[in-house]
């Protein structure tokens, strides 16, 4: 579970979620702006019209991240991030294909460090 390669991929996947949680909330990026279009588009204005989902989207990410990158509860941190992984992988999958890379990565990422820890979750399943 702690091998060098796990704590790579810890430290990785935990500032990637850092950045895009603080971007949510924040709105600051270093890339340029991604404009989203067609269906994209209209989902993410629809998100953002609540005036939370986004920000409490972001608060998960950087919680996440955070407990990613001291090493705490990383297990927890895993199961919570899964579905939020699901839905990245299919917001881009279906709606904006540009970024599917990105979601792709984020999901090998949360995949290989849950199979990492898979004692932890073995008696879930039992």
């Amino acid at each position: 579970m702690n091998s060098t390669f796990t704590k790579i991929l810890r430290i990785i996947l935990g500032l990637g979620l850092l950045f895009f949680g603080m971007s949510k909330l924040i709105n600051f990026s270093i890339m340029p702006t991604h404009i989203y279009t067609g269906d994209a588009a209209i989902f993410i204005d629809s998100l953002s019209s609540t005036g939370y989902i986004l920000k409490v989207i972001g608060i998960f990410e950087i919680f996440i991240g955070v407990l990613l990158l001291i090493n705490k509860w990383v297990s927890f941190a895993l199961l919570l991030l899964a579905p939020i992984t699901v839905n990245i992988l299919l917001f881009h999958l279906f709606l904006d294909t540009p970024g599917l890379i990105v979601a792709l990565i984020i999901t090998i990422l949360n995949v290989i460090l849950i199979y990492k820890h898979w004692k932890v979750y073995k008696p879930l399943f039992h």
